[in-house]
């Protein structure tokens, strides 16, 4: 812990003064946001939350999400006290929480009947619970399917089942891979919240794993190996330009644009793709699920959720806020104001009952539906392993081992190293941290 905490404070100083800042001024509430679309509405309708709530000043301050990680990881740790609420994730939370570093939200959730905290979708209430408390509160949730353009598919006489395997969506893409539109958009850029988010739901497809039950490192094994390399050869053959440096918002950008033809990532993109306003294909969006190898439901659980770490010395108005942005009438307000197209998704079951968001999730909402409460964080591969997480590994260590591996995994899909060397690094840094488990058993 005291390495990560090191490397973490080094990452976050580089990161100092990145981001975007709205000054409440002295004695406002810090809240870190990460520079999403869905923050961005948040902070624009952030208004009738001071209206309903004089005297309290609010001031953002919005990173991207490398930024944020690594911003808040550093002030939260080391109780810097910069911030009254953060965005923080279902990795974070449990680790955290058992480190004391955030206030305990179930009593305030259970003061007040309205909240409706059980509304929450139940698998992501378990995955930010922690000795049967939740530490954090959901914005918006989500697991992973794949997206893809109908019309686009009908004109080049391509079909998909509903639950593909990875082979079938290779196939399609290399038919549709035409001119400057690519067959598919896969995230390349470095970050283990980045490439690492799909890859890894790709090495659980195909029977891989990061650790055996003993805590031995297995990213050079012959199915890890099969998975990393199917990726990097898919991306490289029929993926954007430039995939090394693609994350979220840039295959998002391409599929509702109509640059590409298909698009595995978050069920929640499905507010940039159903919109008019962003997307020149809403309402001709097909959706299937994870695409499966040797394990079916492979789709990953996650999500921003709102936390109040304990160094926070305005935790009630620091509540106050994460029950306003947080709370079933902030989805319907959402709605009513914005449209339903920006609504967070994801978080609340009874966000799939609004009259008007039901309009728009008719195509996705049971796949996402379905594939959040598939999703498995206790039994992520075929073969048992001794940690949890579907797309990231719930240890402290996995930010900088998941960054470290990203990098290798990125540069082979720009073409500078190939898979084996990559995976062969990433082995190595594999095992530095599967021996500190070993030494504690």
């Amino acid at each position: 812990m005291a390495a990560l905490l090191a490397t973490v404070a080094m990452i976050a100083t580089g990161c100092a003064g990145a981001g975007s800042f709205t000054d409440g001024g002295s004695g406002a509430v810090t809240i870190a946001l990460v520079s999403n679309s869905q923050m961005t509405d948040a902070i624009s309708l952030s208004n009738q939350f001071e209206q309903q709530n004089p005297g309290v000043r609010l001031k953002f301050v919005t990173l991207s999400e490398n930024e944020a990680r690594a911003k808040i990881t550093a002030s939260v740790a080391t109780g810097g006290g910069e911030f009254d609420v953060v965005m923080i994730s279902n990795y974070e939370t449990k680790m955290w929480a058992q480190n004391g570093w955030l206030v305990n939200l179930s009593p305030f959730m259970n003061a007040d009947p309205s909240y409706d905290a059980a509304d929450f979708i139940p698998t992501l209430r378990d995955a930010l619970s922690y000795r049967g408390s939740m530490y954090s509160a959901p914005f918006y949730g989500e697991s992973s399917f794949l997206m893809y353009n109908k019309k686009m598919f009908a004109a080049a006489g391509v079909t998909l089942p509903a639950q593909p395997t990875w082979p079938q969506v290779a196939e399609a893409a290399r038919k549709l891979n035409r001119g400057k539109v690519s067959g598919i958009c896969l995230r390349g850029k470095p970050g283990w919240g980045e490439v690492l988010a799909p890859l890894n739901t790709v090495i659980n497809a195909f029977g891989g794993r990061w650790y055996d039950e003993n805590w031995n490192a297995q990213l050079t094994s012959p199915e890890v190996t099969e998975a990393v390399t199917f990726y990097v050869d898919t991306v490289r053959r029929y993926g954007e330009p430039g995939a090394a440096s693609s994350g979220f918002q840039e295959c998002g950008n391409l599929l509702s644009q109509g640059q590409t033809a298909m698009w595995y990532d978050a069920t929640s993109a499905v507010s940039v793709l159903e919109s008019p306003d962003t997307s020149t294909i809403a309402g001709d969006v097909g959706y299937a699920q994870a695409p499966s190898m040797a394990k079916g439901a492979n789709g990953w659980l996650y999500t921003w959720s709102l936390g109040i770490p304990s160094s926070s010395t305005k935790k009630n108005d620091a509540w106050k806020f994460i029950n306003w942005m947080t709370n079933k009438r902030y989805i319907a307000y959402v709605a009513a104001k914005l449209g339903p197209s920006h609504v967070p998704p994801g978080s609340r079951l009874s966000t799939y009952q609004l009259p008007e968001y039901r309009k728009i999730s008719a195509a996705f909402a049971e796949p996402t539906l379905s594939a959040m409460k598939a999703a498995d964080q206790l039994k992520p591969s075929l073969k048992p392993v001794p940690y949890t997480g579907v797309q990231f590994l719930a240890i402290p260590e996995f930010q900088d081992l998941g960054t470290r591996v990203s990098q290798q995994i990125s540069a082979a899909i720009a073409g500078q190293i190939s898979v084996e060397a990559a995976l062969k690094q990433s082995q190595i840094y594999a095992e530095a941290v599967g021996k500190t488990y070993q030494k504690e058993r």
